[in-house]
């Protein structure tokens, strides 16, 4: 019974997933599958998030730091021209190996590059590297004293890209190739593919939440629910709380990473704002509208909240929507939205009369 609650859900998502692109397809609304690819690859970076925050209850500021790793390294590898150093052992050997892009510029000068994959799984593998290395000292630490810790990384990882000649500087990155991922099948902006990769990142969604689920539910996850309610009892009763929390700070970066990486291919560039700071705070009011520890609410609010941002709905106030949301949810409703009941709030704010 409990597996069935548990997968239930899923398949009532997927069912979903489905009807909304037939619907658009059978209505000539395709385009609207452009942002729902889009806020899918956000809302993997939320559910990791909440992950962190509602189970493990650690905040943190700086997630728009490793969504932009994941995005900027898979851009400049396989965007950057390696000819130069072509013949050096290790390029040659990656080249034999088939690991190398040969490809032509807009003006037709050949360019040398890594593969879609290769350029991948170095982005993921340093997100993590720099989540398991920061998060040792940085996750001693607590309240607002971890969130200047991690907002001051974000700050430091968009500083970096905007300075860095390799990273675009201001401009960013362009002209980033589509990510194959097997024959017939690649993460690009190819509006004749709309469909393909609507259904390739909510796929990758679905088995995010299907890993997160089971980890909720396992061992670990009543671990992190004990270090939430009380670190010192949790330690009490013999779990390794500093393992714990690491842990879920490097799964939360990687998933971010993720996000950014195939995201990127998707849009075919990136640039700076993907690693600001009200990113990181867009992240976490979503995160809060949904619920800290509701996987499915966060979700929900984050495809909501990012297609309407996407579809240009909030305006040139799009950043003032989410801190005021952020607020809001803070005085009303620190539980998330579902958890709203308006006759409640209303009768929490009448005036005593004394009668």
């Amino acid at each position: 019974m409990g597996l069935r609650r548990r997968y239930l859900p899923l398949a009532g998502l997927l069912a979903a997933v489905i009807g909304v692109q037939l619907a658009a397809s059978a209505t000539n609304s395709t385009f609207y599958l452009t942002q729902l690819t889009m806020a899918a690859y956000y809302c993997l970076v939320i559910i990791g998030l909440c992950l962190l925050m509602g189970y493990a209850g650690q905040i943190s500021l700086g997630h728009a730091g490793f969504f932009a790793i994941g995005g900027y390294l898979s851009a400049a590898l396989t965007s950057h021209n390696f000819t130069a150093v072509s013949d050096t052992l290790l390029m040659r050997t990656l080249d034999r190996a088939g690991l190398l892009l040969h490809h032509q510029s807009l003006y037709g000068d050949s360019l040398l590059s890594l593969q879609p994959w290769l350029a991948f799984f170095i982005a993921i593998g340093v997100a993590v590297l720099i989540a398991f290395v920061l998060g040792i000292p940085v996750l001693k630490l607590k309240g607002h004293y971890l969130a200047m810790a991690t907002l001051g990384f974000g700050i430091i990882i968009y500083r970096i890209v905007l300075a860095a000649e390799f990273f675009g500087e201001a401009d960013g990155i362009s002209e980033v190739p589509p990510f194959q991922l097997m024959p017939g099948l690649a993460v690009s902006g190819d509006f004749s593919a709309r469909v393909q990769n609507y259904y390739i990142a909510w796929a990758l969604l679905l088995f995010g939440l299907l890993l997160l689920l089971n980890l909720i539910n396992s061992r670990m996850g009543r671990a992190l629910r004990a270090i939430h309610g009380s670190e010192e009892a949790a330690e009490a009763i013999g779990i390794n709380t500093a393992r714990a929390k690491l842990y879920t700070f490097v799964i939360s970066a990687a998933f971010a990473a993720v996000a950014g990486s195939l995201l990127t291919h998707f849009n075919g560039g990136i640039g700076p704002s993907e690693a600001s700071v009200m990113k990181s705070v867009r992240y976490v009011a979503i995160v809060a509208v949904g619920g800290m520890a509701n996987l499915w609410g966060a979700m929900a609010m984050g495809i909501i909240l990012n297609f309407m941002s996407l579809r240009g709905m909030f305006g040139s106030y799009d950043d003032a929507v989410f801190g005021g949301v952020l607020l809001l949810i803070m005085l009303f409703a620190p539980q998330g939205i579902l958890s709203l009941r308006l006759k409640n709030i209303l009768w929490a704010k009448r005036p005593m009369t004394g009668k």
